[in-house]
Formats: C-alpha cells, sequence, structure tokens
C-alpha cells in the first residue's frame, strides 16, 4: 500500500480542492407565463414546456 512520504500542506490541498465547488442553477424565464424555470423542465407555474401545455390544470 502506498503511504505518503510528507505531509501535504494546507495551501496544497485547498487548491487541489479549489474546483470542487458548486455551480450556481441556471434559471430561464418560462415563454407562456414568465416564471423562473430550470433548463429542460416543465414549468411548475402553468404546466408548459416550451410552447407545448404538457400539465392541463383544473381551476376548481
Amino acid at each position: 500500500m502506498a503511504v505518503p512520504k510528507k505531509r501535504t500542506s494546507k495551501m496544497k490541498k485547498r487548491q487541489r480542492r479549489s474546483h470542487h465547488h458548486l455551480t450556481p442553477v441556471q434559471l430561464l424565464r418560462c415563454s407562456n407565463c414568465g416564471h423562473a424555470v430550470r433548463a429542460h423542465r416543465v414549468c411548475g407555474n402553468c404546466g408548459y414546456y416550451g410552447e407545448k401545455a404538457v400539465i392541463v390544470h383544473e381551476d376548481f
């Protein structure tokens, strides 16, 4: 089993982990209602995906 010869410094550890951050969520505007929606998802507000009605909401 490989064993490190020298201790890894805090700076070297942090440099290696500098790319492990989270990427921000990309939000787009729904073409039908203008609500903020993630890309390639059905709008939770109106039920549209692009120009097509995928989920039909019935008002009671």
